[in-house]
């Protein structure tokens, strides 16, 4: 198989799962605009709407994708991935030329930029603001920071923390989310900009009021990706910055600090006063100290007081106790609280405690919310280093017990078979828990069981075909098992493709559409594994001209070669 840019067929199915691969094949002849450069492939892909779509190969040289398209942006290799990527290797012969074109492109641009006067550049610079307002408006940016106005500086880096033009109904949605933040880390590059150029007193006060507008409209943002609490993490780390470069007062610092840290529009940022002990020194210290003791006296159950006061402990250098009491003042249901003391306990090196804590809150964890999945694995690690084997089972058979799901039986049969009491000892005793937890019901379309997902985990495609056909999966399951089992029992998958395919001739929309085009391909593949494809001819004809008057299935269908 060819390689080209980290990308072979077998990756373009590992990556994308077999059914989004089969989907993208129908997706060939809706590429267009390819571009291969030097760096990346980028191309349009025309489905519902007109995606973009990128390839690159990651740190490691494996391939990654990237698509605007709704399953794209959740961050899968979609099917347009997958046709772009099956494209490219249409013409692989090619890619090398191409990408080294685009590298003699970029280097043929660099010298002739290099060769220009400066008054070239500064007019190729002048005709490129006309068109490019977000060039214009970073330079802008630029200048305002290099110049003596702080007041054009501020309107600027706060202007860009402005929402308003990404939120379409009052709220900055997922697909707006990304432009938004690319612009708002902007403000983070203009803060360290004031700091660079010795106005870092400036860059204090800006960066507080900065802090404050994000935090107003933060939780209007759906900030799924990370990316605006990236820039807020920025705007602190450019507060802080800009603190250490011009030592303001450290009394009225804390007492900013604590307010910020208090308030809940910080929830957007981890600031924490340990970091600012240099900045606050023992004047400021003291100060904070003072008023992190009375707000959490004032709400001990608080999240922020609580976190204030560790920060504060920490900054001390506080013992090990007082941590404990402040965490002990609210102890979470799930148990992480008791994980959190356990960690501070242990590192004192107070080991017996640790384990006792988290020991602790195991027990205490509420079933309906607990127990925290990493406390379990704190005390799992550190009874398996212990050689306690047995007792790292138990847990794990509890937990599965308590809360059947199919990470609980993997974590038991991960631990069991080092214990070597899988096979012969927990393996029956946790199907007849995952059997027990669901009740079979006939031709579901929802809420299968993770019985049928642990056996086909198992491997145990059997059995996990017999569960199935005693009412335990839904059609989720149906069709996973059926592209588990395609290659070896074609006959079966067929059926329950078939089985699908019908109830969908009654519905309409392009979703549904899309479902039986992909219904049909895997039904195709198992006709053609049995040597039917007469039968699956006939079987397509008569659908087709039943559905006829469904233009847009029709459409599908065509676009995928059916």
């Amino acid at each position: 198989m060819t390689h080209t840019l980290g990308l072979a067929e077998e990756d373009l199915r590992r990556l994308a799962g077999a059914r989004s691969f089969e989907r993208g094949v129908g997706y060939l002849s809706a590429v267009s605009r390819l571009e291969i450069g030097d760096q990346a492939i980028t191309a349009t892909v025309d489905g519902t709407d007109a995606y973009e779509v990128e390839l690159t190969e990651d740190a490691d040289g494996g391939l990654t994708g990237w698509c605007d398209c709704p399953y794209g942006q959740e961050g899968n290799f979609c099917k347009h991935c997958v046709a772009v990527g099956l494209t490219v290797l249409g013409q692989a012969e090619l890619v090398p030329r191409q990408r080294s074109a685009a590298a003699s492109r970029t280097r043929l641009l660099e010298t002739w930029l290099d060769t220009r006067t400066r008054e070239e550049l500064l007019n190729l610079v002048r005709e490129q603001l006309a068109d490019d307002r977000h060039l214009r408006r970073r330079l802008e940016l630029r200048a305002a920071t290099a110049g003596e106005d702080t007041r054009i500086a501020r309107e600027r880096i706060l202007s860009l923390l402005d929402t308003r033009p990404f939120a379409r109904y009052g709220y900055v949605e997922y697909a707006d989310a990304h432009a938004f933040g690319q612009q708002a880390a902007e403000a983070v590059t203009a803060l360290r900009a004031l700091t660079a150029g010795g106005r870092a007193a400036d860059a204090v006060e800006v960066a507080r009021e900065a802090l404050r507008a994000l935090g107003r409209t933060y939780g209007e943002i759906d900030d799924s990706d990370g990316l605006i609490g990236e820039v807020a993490t920025g705007l602190a780390e450019a507060h802080l910055e800009a603190c250490g470069a011009a030592r303001p007062d450290p009394v009225e610092t804390a007492d900013w600090l604590v307010r910020h840290l208090l308030d809940e529009l910080n929830d957007a940022t981890d600031m924490d006063l340990f970091d600012y002990r240099e900045v606050l020194g023992e004047p400021g210290l003291a100060r904070a100290r003072e008023l992190a003791v009375a707000a959490w006296r004032a709400n001990p159950k608080g999240w922020a007081e609580k976190f204030l006061m560790e920060g504060l402990l920490k900054a001390d250098g506080g013992s090990v106790d007082a941590l404990v009491a402040v965490h002990a003042a609210d102890l979470a249901p799930n148990g992480h609280t008791h994980l959190v003391i356990a960690k501070e306990l242990e590192a004192a090196r107070r080991v017996a405690e640790a384990l006792e804590w988290a020991e602790r809150g195991l027990r205490e964890a509420e079933s309906e919310r607990g127990p925290d999945d990493e406390l379990v694995a704190f005390v799992c690690e550190r009874y398996a280093r212990a050689g306690r084997l047995a007792d790292v089972v138990a847990i794990r058979r509890n937990l599965l017990r308590d809360r059947p799901s199919l990470a609980a039986y993997r974590q038991l049969r991960t631990t069991a078979r080092v214990a070597d009491a899988w096979e012969d000892t927990e393996r029956a005793g946790a199907l007849e828990v995952l059997e027990a937890a669901a009740r079979p019901q006939k031709g579901r379309w929802y809420g299968g069981s993770v019985l049928v997902d642990a056996l086909m985990d198992d491997a145990d495609l059997d059995a996990a075909w017999q569960a199935a056909a005693d009412g335990y999966a839904d059609q989720r399951q149906w069709l996973a098992l059926a592209d588990r089992i395609r290659d070896r029992r074609p006959a079966d998958a067929l059926t329950i493709y078939l089985r699908w395919i019908e109830p969908l001739r009654e519905r309409t929309g392009d979703s549904t559409y899309e479902r039986m085009a992909e219904l049909l391909l895997s039904a195709r593949a198992c006709h053609r594994t049995l040597g039917t494809e007469s039968e699956f001819a006939a079987y397509l004809a008569a659908l087709r001209t039943d559905q006829k008057r469904k233009r847009k299935l029709m459409a599908t269908l065509d676009r995928h070669g059916l």
